[in-house]
C-alpha cells in the first residue's frame, strides 16, 4: 500500500515538474521569438538603407538625404562620456556601501534612495540635467552636460550590480587576507575587487545598453535637431542616434521620404549596442579567466 502511494506521489511530482519545465520553456522561447521578430523587422526594413555613404556622410536636405555620421559619433561620445563618469563613481560608491558601512538605518536609507533613483523616469533626469549642468553650472547644451546626465541615469544600476558582485565574494577571502596582515583597503583592492570584477562588468553592459537608447535626457542637454558637422569639444552640441531617429520618424520635413533613413538609423543603433555588449562580454570573460588562473 505504501509502495503504491509512493509511486503515485513520484508520478505526481514528475508530472508537476514536466508541466513547470514546459511553461518555463514556452515562456523562454516566446521571449526569444519576440526578440527575433523585432530584430528581423528592423534588419529587413533598414538593411536597404545601409551603405558606406549612409554611415560616413553628413545629413542633407532636412535629413531626407545623406548619412548619419555625426549622429553615430555623437552617440559614441555620449556613451563613452557617461560611462567614464558613472562607472568609477558607481563602483566606488558600492565598495563603500558594501565593505565599509555597517548594517543599520543609514545603510538602509541609502539603499532605499538608490532603489528610488533607479525608478525615476528618464525625462526627470533630463530636466534635472538641464537645470543643473546646462543652466546652473553653465555647460550649456553640450556633450559634457549630456554625458553627466546620462551618467546619473545609470548610476543606480552600476551601484546595485556592483554591490551584488561584492556580496558574492566569500568572506573567507577577506578574513584570510586580513589575517595575513593586509589592511581593509588592500584586501578590497587586491582580493575582493579582482574576484568580483567579472560580475561588475554586468552593470557596465546594462548601462551601455540603456545610455545608447535614451532620448529624453539628451533632448534637454545636448541633442541637436540638424547639425551636419562633428563636435570639436565636450562643450559642443551633437547629434545622437536616438534623437535623430525620433525626429525623422515624427517631425521631420518629409516623414515618408525619410522613413528608410529611420529604419537604417534604428539598425545602426542596434548594431552599436550589440557590438558594445559583445566587447563588454569579451572583457568579462577575460577577467573571469584571469581570476581562475590566479
Amino acid at each position: 500500500m505504501d509502495n503504491i502511494d509512493e509511486n503515485k506521489l513520484t508520478k505526481r511530482k514528475k508530472r508537476t515538474q514536466n508541466i513547470s519545465f514546459f511553461i518555463l520553456g514556452f515562456l523562454g522561447y516566446t521571449v526569444l521569438f519576440i526578440l527575433v521578430v523585432i530584430l528581423g523587422f528592423i534588419v529587413v526594413k533598414g538593411f536597404s538603407a545601409i551603405s558606406w555613404d549612409f554611415l560616413t556622410k553628413m545629413p542633407e536636405e532636412g535629413m531626407t538625404k545623406g548619412g548619419i555620421f555625426p549622429a553615430i559619433i555623437g552617440t559614441l561620445y555620449l556613451v563613452l562620456g557617461s560611462i567614464l563618469f558613472a562607472f568609477p563613481v558607481g563602483v566606488l560608491a558600492a565598495i563603500y556601501m558594501n565593505e565599509y558601512v555597517k548594517d543599520g538605518i543609514i545603510k538602509k536609507v541609502i539603499k532605499q534612495m538608490t532603489n528610488n533613483l533607479s525608478g525615476i523616469p528618464s525625462i526627470v533626469f533630463g530636466l534635472f540635467g538641464m537645470s543643473l549642468f546646462v543652466n546652473k553650472l553653465g555647460f550649456g547644451d553640450s556633450i559634457l552636460a549630456g554625458s553627466l546626465t546620462l551618467g546619473l541615469l545609470v548610476l543606480p544600476v552600476i551601484i546595485r550590480t556592483t554591490e551584488e558582485a561584492l556580496k558574492s565574494v566569500d568572506d573567507t577571502f577577506r578574513h584570510a587576507s586580513i589575517g595575513l596582515g593586509a589592511s581593509k583597503w588592500q584586501t578590497t583592492k587586491n582580493v575582493v575587487l579582482p574576484i568580483a570584477f567579472p560580475n561588475i562588468i554586468t552593470g557596465l553592459i546594462l548601462s551601455v545598453g540603456r545610455v545608447s537608447g535614451e532620448t529624453a535626457p539628451i533632448l534637454f542637454t545636448v541633442a541637436a535637431y540638424f547639425l551636419p558637422k562633428l563636435p570639436h569639444s565636450i562643450f559642443d552640441q551633437a547629434m545622437a542616434l536616438p534623437y535623430h531617429l525620433y525626429v525623422i520618424s515624427t517631425s521631420g520635413t518629409n516623414i515618408e521620404e525619410s522613413r528608410p533613413i529611420a529604419y537604417g538609423t534604428a539598425l545602426v543603433l542596434v548594431m552599436i549596442v550589440l557590438i558594445t555588449n559583445l566587447l563588454a562580454n569579451a572583457l568579462r570573460k577575460y577577467f573571469s579567466k584571469k581570476v581562475k588562473m590566479n
